[in-house]
């Protein structure tokens, strides 16, 4: 068995909270082993300047961190599942996908108590093409500006008065403990999730059989039915972490209920779907969905998006 364990991690708060979480994992699992954290930057954590829809590219948060992979710098990266592309460099792969927390999106105020509270030409910052089409679709009287950077450095902004409200992950902020920041947890009906949102996946090198086996243990099963389902629609879309995607699956029994939609950036377009069928077809239904999406226009919106 392996003696040592050097996890690649962004060097974000939440980052880190995830790499340390997945640390304690295994040390707890192989007490004998060491596991060390070799933090870095991404591209999408050193351009704050611009929305991340016209940066372009995928992979935003976890090119670098593969770099560390593929070069032996690294022997597992850690992320969020939403940032992570469909499509894995050759060589590397999504080994375990671990349990879910609340996938819902926070609304957070220090002014109002729930985003219907909100006063017409209220601003909201967001960072999320997803978010802001469906607050747009929602509450056209609002006004949207983006806002990026860390949690803490949202939080701060909409401290210092630049904002009225702000819409971040649940599960950010349940990680760090921010719990009294969360005014409302927004339901799927208003604001759909984005795939894979509130799962951490850890992605190593395909051919590494000693360390697939260690992590086996973390697996999450019920989350990766979900997360394959949700993460088949963006495949079949083309979709990025960037793009106004949302899908959402939930498991009962055996049971799939998968949601997805494409809105356009004003929010006046908004295509939406629904299926549901067994587990054991999570990618196959979330291929159906997504086509389903394409014939109904997703096609159109999507494409003046990337051109």
């Amino acid at each position: 068995m392996k003696d040592k364990i050097v996890i690649a991690t962004r060097e974000s708060q939440l980052a880190l909270w995830q790499a340390n979480n997945v640390k304690a994992q295994l040390e707890s699992l192989y007490p004998d082993m060491t596991v060390e954290l070799l933090g870095m930057t991404t591209k999408g954590d050193q351009i704050l300047d611009s929305p991340l829809s016209k940066i372009g590219g995928k992979g935003l948060f976890v090119k670098e961190l593969e770099s560390a992979l593929m070069d032996g710098r690294a022997d597992i990266a850690v992320h969020s599942m939403k940032d992570v592309p469909m499509a894995f460099p050759e060589g590397l792969g999504l080994a375990v996908i671990c349990e879910r927390e609340d996938p819902s999106d926070a609304f957070v105020s220090n002014k109002v108590e729930s985003l219907d509270q909100l006063p017409k030409g209220a601003v909201v910052g967001t960072s999320s093409l997803r978010r802001s089409c469906q607050l747009r679709m929602n509450r056209p009287d609002l006004i949207i500006k983006d806002l990026r950077g860390n949690v803490n450095t949202r939080l701060r902004k909409m401290d210092d008065g630049e904002y009225d409200a702000i819409i971040l992950a649940t599960a950010g902020l349940i990680r760090l403990e921010m719990f009294d920041r969360i005014k409302q947890r927004i339901p799927a009906e208003t604001s759909l999730p984005a795939g894979g949102q509130g799962a951490m996946g850890i992605e190593c090198r395909s051919d590494d059989v000693q360390t697939i086996n260690l992590l086996a243990p973390l697996q999450h099963e019920e989350t990766a039915v979900r997360v394959a389902a949700e993460r088949a629609v963006n495949e079949r879309l083309n979709g990025g972490c960037q793009a106004p995607i949302a899908c959402f699956a939930i498991l009962t029994d055996d049971s799939i209920w998968l949601r997805g939609l494409v809105g356009s950036p004003d929010g006046k377009t908004m295509i939406e779907g629904e299926i549901r069928g067994h587990k054991d077809d999570a990618k196959s239904l979330g291929v159906q969905l997504a086509d389903d999406l394409l014939a109904r226009g997703a096609d159109v919106i999507l494409d003046a998006l990337y051109k």
